[in-house]
């Protein structure tokens, strides 16, 4: 007999290696980081045919100098050449071109006339304006970058033309880059007007956005689709703001993509209120707004759209909004008036039709089937009409951003490391020193990313765009080999704006073969030498102390965001039922905390030493982000019964008693009084 008292054999589970794995820190993960998307054809056939051709006119005319000018403003335009609507191009690329035309004026007086000294005073206050000037937004920061950029050219690139001729040929650069974006259409878009593609395409993501929040409504990706929607919606609402001769649209495509973008507004209300809700929904509920995404993109009629069941207020409101998308689709299609050109019905007795054939009760019908009296068709086309903008453009609050603490922050890196690598390269003595100051410009930005993760990116890419220039520079037959690798170095640059470094080897070899083509001797090594010192320099000025409380541009984001969500907040609590007015509000809260979010992520991905500053604002945003997204679950419940369940009161009282500890713990200034007492 085996004996009793034998051992068992061991059944636990075997633990399995786990393969090696290194955790990179924040400030290096994004310095390898890329952005991914399809190749944008349009924009490199535009940038092939802007900087290479003036270039090649110019060689013909035998004034290189002039080409070299005038594709210095085609390049740098290109860097601003971002998907969009034509008119917000127009104002993208323009304002910076105008900064960069206004620099390179500035810079040729003042090199040709003040020694070293009194004209690195004048750069360091040049750079202390633009770099405060830079804290206004995407535009002004390009803006003052091209501006600090040109001047460094205008003082120390030696050409033989006065400052205002280079001035006005590198604006011709940027200009022949605006009328190349006015002019080509992009690839598929003559079978509607191809002038509103950029438009078109945006309204439809917004669509697109607000089917795959409904989708993942319930489930661990419903805050990454809120965070999609709110982007896709700043994006149209950029695009249809654009400059415009006219205070009004004058076009009747342009009307009809103004009341389709409105439209979509209380869906992705609606939707952003069931996501909050938390429970998941059925899958025909995300079915009407891709319809209406695939209508906006086609011109065709959307068809019917599936109706959700009218069981909850979310349901109800997004019930309310699709059947509202449907008939504004249908004013912009074969209608006249408010019935159909074949005399059916009108659309508001025709309207559960056009939706698919859900069961309504009368309980549940929609308050309002008069589009005059309905507040939502109202304020529908109030926003349509006047667009979003509730407060006007005032020179104050332009003021009071440039002069905060954000402002001063930006200013006083920008002047500090502009100053710094413009006084260090005259006093090496060389000929051509704007080369330094110009990188340092890149380097020193904060809004183009993380301070290591730029002079990273920057030293790689300028050491691999020099070798292959180097390369190049051997066999190439001079100048049409060079003029060739100016054009396609230029059609690169609108894929290599998807990581800093590859942006940099493509500008690099770029802007190496323009100053071949100009006159001057290869000069890849000497390139190489300086961009490495001002990577130096900016390290170095980036670390030291600063006047002030650091991350003052983290600072001055949140706060500008707390004051829209505490808008937001009062508007709806009032019980106004102005529509538009709160689909203002609303925007303007959520463009605020994406805003600030952006200069969080960026703040974090810092060294140590920096990042420690704006510790704890990644919780502040994140409770702001909530409690917009109650406050609008909040006003869907409102419309629908006229008061707050218990469960929304308790959780707008929760989030704000957590916004003033989590602010105190960040070390930002307590929230408006007003705010903790709604």
């Amino acid at each position: 007999m085996p004996p009793r008292n034998r051992p068992r054999p061991d059944r636990s589970p075997v633990p399995v290696p786990r393969p090696f794995s290194v955790a990179l820190p924040p400030w290096l993960t994004h310095a390898l980081r890329a952005q991914r998307g399809p190749v944008p054809w349009n924009a490199v056939v535009r940038g092939a045919l802007a900087a290479g051709p003036l270039l090649l006119a110019a060689v013909l005319a035998g004034r290189e100098s002039i080409g070299v000018m005038a594709a210095l403003g085609a390049m740098l335009a290109g860097i601003n050449d971002r998907p969009g609507s034509r008119r917000t191009a127009v104002h993208r690329i323009g304002v910076p071109g105008l900064a960069g035309a206004a620099g390179l004026v500035v810079g040729t007086y003042a090199g040709e006339g003040l020694g070293a000294v009194p004209l690195t005073l004048i750069l360091t206050a040049l750079g202390l304006v633009a770099g405060a000037v830079s804290a206004v937004g995407p535009v002004s920061s390009g803006a003052g970058t091209q501006l600090l950029v040109a001047a460094a050219i205008g003082a120390g690139m030696p050409l033989p033309e006065p400052g205002w001729q280079r001035a006005l040929f590198f604006l011709a650069g940027a200009a022949w880059l605006i009328a190349l974006r006015l002019v080509l259409p992009t690839p598929g878009a003559l079978a509607h007007d191809f002038r509103f593609d950029g438009e078109r395409v945006a309204v439809a993501d917004v669509y697109d956005a607000i089917a795959e929040l409904l989708a993942a409504a319930g489930g661990e990706q419903a805050g990454a689709r809120r965070a999609a929607l709110t982007a896709a919606l700043d994006h149209a609402q950029d695009a249809l703001a654009g400059p415009r001769l006219r205070r009004y649209a004058s076009s009747s495509a342009e009307r009809r993509l103004r009341a389709q973008y409105a439209a979509a507004l209380p869906l992705a209300e609606a939707a952003t209120a069931l996501a909050w809700a938390g429970d998941a929904l059925p899958a025909r509920t995300a079915e009407g707004p891709r319809r209406l995404a695939v209508a906006v993109r086609t011109g065709e009629p959307c068809g019917p759209l599936p109706a959700p069941a009218r069981s909850v207020p979310g349901l109800r409101a997004l019930d309310d909004a699709l059947l509202h998308a449907a008939e504004t689709f249908d004013r912009g299609g074969k209608q006249t008036g408010s019935r159909r050109i074949d005399g059916e019905k009108t659309r508001s007795d025709n309207a559960d039709d056009k939706r698919g054939a859900a069961p309504r009760s009368d309980v549940d019908a929609a308050p309002h089937s008069d589009t005059g009296t309905n507040p939502l068709d109202r304020g529908a086309r109030q926003t349509a009409h006047k667009g979003l903008r509730l407060r006007p453009f005032r020179t104050k609050a332009l003021f009071r951003t440039v002069t905060g603490q954000g402002g001063r922050e930006y200013g006083f890196r920008v002047a500090l490391c502009y100053g710094a690598s413009a006084a260090v390269a005259q006093a090496l003595h060389h000929v051509h020193w704007y080369w330094l100051p110009a990188t340092a410009v890149f380097l020193v930005k904060p809004d183009l990313g993380p301070l290591v993760s730029r002079v990273l990116n920057r030293a790689a890419g300028t050491v691999l765009g020099a070798l292959v220039f180097a390369g190049f520079a051997a066999v190439l037959p001079r100048p049409e080999g060079l003029v060739a690798l100016v054009a396609i170095s230029g059609a690169l640059i609108p894929v290599a704006t998807r990581h800093f470094a590859a942006q940099t080897a493509v500008v690099t070899v770029l802007v190496l073969a323009l100053v071949m083509v100009g006159g001057e001797p290869e000069a890849s090594w000497s390139r190489i030498g300086e961009t490495l010192l001002a990577c130096a320099i900016v390290l170095i000025v980036g670390h030291l102390p600063t006047p002030g409380q650091r991350g003052g541009n983290v600072r001055a984001r949140l706060d500008a965001a707390t004051d829209a969500a505490h808008a937001y907040l009062t508007h709806v609590l009032s019980g106004a039922d102005d529509r538009a007015a709160r689909w203002a509000l609303r925007r303007e809260a959520y463009r605020k905390l994406a805003e600030a979010r952006a200069a969080i992520d960026r703040a974090a991905a810092e060294l140590p030493t920096l990042a420690r500053h704006t510790e704890g604002t990644d919780e502040v945003a994140a409770t702001l982000e909530r409690l917009v997204d109650t406050t609008t679950a909040s006003a869907v419940h409102l419309d629908d019964t006229g008061r707050l369940t218990p469960r929304h009161t308790e959780r707008l009282a929760t989030l704000l008693d957590e916004l003033v500890e989590q602010r105190e713990r960040a070390g930002l200034a307590d929230p408006p009084a007003d705010l903790l007492s709604a």
